[in-house]
């Protein structure tokens, strides 16, 4: 991409996390899901590292190659025209250095942001040191800066998710740490397994800064959402499940009833190939 370009991305990317209204950012995991939302009107697209994963043949966490991830990510920036924002796991390293090596690699591939979590993988329920999370942040903020590009850095933890600690602990846990990351750097807050209303509003007035909160089933709607201060709302690995459940469906009709009416509502052929052509 050119630079120019990436540039302004970037910029525009920054500002729609301090609009009048919530970022809606659906997760793509390859070229046609990204056109597909792309033509519904979204402005920006993430993609999903696990539904990136999935597709390649690998679990989720960290267990795809920064270079297979990046690869992918790459083919999506470069077949849109809305900015792009990856969702690289942990960083694909236990160092400072991997992550800036990683941070590299999401601009190069053309995106303007990218997730970073606190998840360990390295055992059940871990998170990094929170002084070597600051430092992974600080490398990122680096690594943008000397390749010229205002890399949109949200970062994440997995407090709520992993369920780390007693349940009564986990805000204040959550908080201390999403607010360290604030204060290193980091452009928004990323807290997935969070859906109580009253908690999420408590966090977003306690931070004072852009939080993006993991919805799907079950959860508030957008327009709750944006009443309780959050700025930015992803699906994560959701469209892409529902997706293989829509096979699941599919394939189970065809064995057992031998009718195709899981079919309906499929673009047809002449439509994706205006889509991608």
């Amino acid at each position: 991409m050119d630079l120019a370009k990436q540039r302004a991305h970037a910029d525009a990317f920054r500002r729609m996390h301090h609009g009048p209204h919530l970022l809606l950012l659906p997760n793509a995991w390859d070229v046609a899901s990204a056109r597909i939302f792309e033509a519904a009107g979204f402005a920006a697209i993430a993609t999903t590292s696990a539904g990136i994963a999935f597709t390649l043949g690998y679990p989720d966490g960290q267990r795809i190659s920064r270079e297979e991830m990046l690869a992918v990510v790459t083919r999506i920036a470069a077949a849109v025209k809305v900015p792009i924002t990856a969702d690289v796991e942990s960083g694909y390293g236990n160092r400072p250095e991997d992550v800036a090596e990683t941070a590299r690699a999401v601009i190069a591939a053309g995106a303007v942001g990218m997730n970073l979590e606190d998840a360990a993988h390295q055992g059940e329920r871990s998170l990094f040191d929170l002084s070597l999370q600051l430092e992974k942040i600080a490398a990122v903020r680096e690594a943008a800066r000397a390749c010229g590009i205002s890399l949109v850095l949200n970062a994440r933890t997995d407090v709520f998710l992993l369920e780390i600690g007693a349940p009564e602990s986990r805000f204040d846990a959550a908080l201390h740490r999403l607010a360290a990351f604030r204060d290193a750097g980091a452009d928004c807050l990323f807290v997935p397994g969070l859906r109580d209303p009253e908690t999420i509003r408590r966090l977003t007035s306690q931070l004072r800064h852009p939080v993006n909160i993991l919805a799907g089933p079950g959860f508030p709607a957008i327009p709750e959402l944006e009443k309780l201060g959050v700025a930015r709302v992803s699906l994560g690995s959701g469209p892409m499940r529902a997706t293989l459940g829509l096979l699941q469906r599919m394939a189970l009709e065809l064995k057992t009833e031998g009718t195709y009416q899981a079919l309906q509502g499929a673009p047809s052929h002449a439509d994706l190939n205006r889509l991608l052509g």
